[in-house]
């Protein structure tokens, strides 16, 4: 019986790290955006169809995220370069709807420009960390 070298461990402790912190600061973050829309409803002139809008692409965004951090991980940790790709790819939707909250919708509070900025950091962090991580898997990949 020949005992050949494990596989290298290339999974990224920093980018699961990032996936882990995005999902709880997103949790968060939905949270928050629901309350300051209950607020903004209540105390500014919002219309009821900007409302609705806005409303529904916070779900729609809720959606694409979970998915986001669901393939990130997963590829991450299982070294595939497919679902950290499908990841990098939502990546592009998530950052457009970030700067949808930061400057486009109807309404934005001083602290909604704050957590979705810090957002849009947390998002960088990730786009280095997949490249790094994709280059890393297609190492292993043209190596055996």
């Amino acid at each position: 019986m020949a005992r050949g070298k494990p596989p290298p461990v290339l999974s990224l402790a920093p980018l699961e790290i990032l996936l882990l912190l995005n999902s709880w600061y997103f949790a968060a973050y939905f949270v928050a955006e629901i309350l300051f829309f209950i607020y903004k409803s209540l105390v500014l002139p919002y219309a009821s169809a900007n409302l609705a809008l806005d409303l529904v692409m916070l779900f729609l965004y809720l959606g694409v995220e979970i998915i986001r951090i669901f393939f990130g991980s997963k590829g991450n940790l299982s070294q595939r370069k497919v679902p950290l790709t499908i990841s990098l790819v939502l990546l592009g939707p998530s950052t457009i709807m970030a700067i949808y909250y930061l400057i486009l919708q109807t309404y934005v509070l001083r602290l909604e420009l704050t957590i979705n900025a810090i957002l849009l950091v947390f998002y960088v962090f990730e786009l280095v960390l997949y490249i790094v991580g994709l280059m890393s898997f297609s190492s292993i990949i043209a190596a055996d």
